[in-house]
């Protein structure tokens, strides 16, 4: 180990603890509380890190900390529900960049985040900032596990060949049920949060019945299952097997084209997580188009980009369970922001994407009894942003203040 890195590591395992859940009052705020309601000039209490009222009412008397919102918004803060925050060695990442990872996506607004498929080093990040050793946002982490033998192109990133842009592929090996199980039993053991599934139907293959052994087992271990599935015959496959959340929305094949599948994703009621910028190119400072991967745009998988906001559309248009923001990608969390925003934008409203980015992003990652809205009993995770949200969307990128559990963790001066 180098001497670089042997200091970094000792500066992130020593950290102090940091401050806790503060008392506080956020007041002269036009408040978007995150259920549809608006109070064009009101005040938020926050008691022991959790919200203890909103009203319309003046800011009451108290020693605890008074932030004058000076008349902007005061929001739920955001929450990435699909996340992969780790980018080359898992060890590394967590020396020497998880710090400032974590900060940025306190400095972007989010107060919440997904970490889905990422290696364990993401378990140690998540409880390091559970236990005030390390700012940053809410971490939830999910494991994979397999439902058959089918191999993806080493090297690649999977989107970029994926079989299920294809015809159906060939029947892949299938799992025994025991390592199945005990994959799950894993997973459970080591602390993670969810079992992640990607879903790729083959001819004839083991998948379904091996996801419902994956839901099955996990329920006993109180994890629940969320499936990858991205075209419109895998997700017909994953709501057979009723897991707890649809990571993508589907962008191949057109539901518009299919009212039997359209009805039966609805009539699952399940959540499901946006994802559509992945196949919108991303532009570096050279206005290069880049793919999820850095790497140049395949412009083959283009016709996603817009399959997957119409789908989006048509789904909610006829009554899904509940939408949420989740982004797929590696980009920094306000780049990544804008891009699924842009996404998010070709169907839905300003108003649509606030529910999408709080209250939907909220029930994608099963927390939404804690966070999401603006409520009382609730987390006081809060973002103050300088703009209106409900008229441009760009006002989400103009954040002056982050508040997590009732802590100042972003403040911009």
């Amino acid at each position: 180990m180098n001497i670089a890195l042997r200091v970094c590591t000792a500066f992130v395992c020593c950290l102090p603890a940091l401050a806790g859940a503060q008392d506080l009052t956020v007041t002269n705020a036009r408040i978007l509380d995150g259920t549809g309601k608006v109070i064009n000039r009101g005040t938020v209490v926050v008691t022991g890190g959790k919200i203890a009222s909103v009203s319309a009412n003046a800011a009451p008397a108290s020693r605890a900390r008074t932030i004058d919102a000076g008349g902007k918004t005061v929001m739920p803060g955001f929450i990435d529900s699909h996340r992969h925050l780790v980018q080359g060695d898992g060890a590394q990442w967590l020396t020497q960049t998880a710090a400032k990872q974590m900060q940025e996506f306190l400095d972007a607004g989010f107060t919440t985040v997904a970490s889905l498929i990422d290696p364990p080093q993401v378990l140690e990040a998540r409880n390091r900032i559970r236990d005030g050793k390390l700012r940053g946002p809410r971490l939830y982490a999910g494991a994979l596990i397999p439902v058959s033998g089918l191999a993806f192109a080493p090297g690649s990133d999977p989107a970029r060949t994926d079989p299920s842009r294809g015809p159906l592929p060939p029947q892949a090996p299938a799992i025994p049920r025991d390592a199945t199980i005990k994959a799950v039993d894993d997973a459970a053991k080591a602390g993670y949060d969810y079992l992640k599934v990607v879903m790729v139907t083959t001819t004839n293959g083991p998948e379904l019945e091996t996801l419902k052994l994956i839901v099955a087992e996990g329920k006993k271990r109180n994890v629940p299952t969320i499936v990858h599935a991205v075209s419109i015959r895998d997700t017909l496959a994953a709501v057979a097997a009723a897991p707890a959340v649809l990571v993508h929305t589907p962008h191949i094949g057109n539901l518009g084209d299919d009212q039997a599948a359209l009805k039966t994703i609805i009539d699952a009621r399940i959540p499901m997580t946006s994802t559509l910028s992945v196949f919108i190119p991303h532009f570096d400072a050279g206005n290069k188009p880049l793919f999820r991967d850095a790497q140049p745009f395949p412009w083959n998988t283009l016709s996603s980009g817009g399959q997957g906001p119409e789908n989006a559309r048509l789904l909610w248009e006829n009554g899904l369970v509940s939408y949420g923001y989740g982004t797929d990608t590696q980009w920094p969390p306000k780049q990544s922001l804008a891009d699924e925003v842009r996404a998010l934008e070709l169907v839905f409203s300003p108003t649509d994407v606030v529910k999408i980015l709080t209250q939907g992003a909220a029930k994608s990652t099963l927390r939404e009894a804690e966070i999401g809205t603006l409520e009382p009993g609730k987390l006081a995770d809060i973002v103050i942003v300088d703009g209106d949200p409900l008229a441009t969307t760009e006002a989400l990128q103009h954040v002056v203040t982050t508040i997590k559990g009732g802590e100042v963790v972003f403040e911009k001066k």
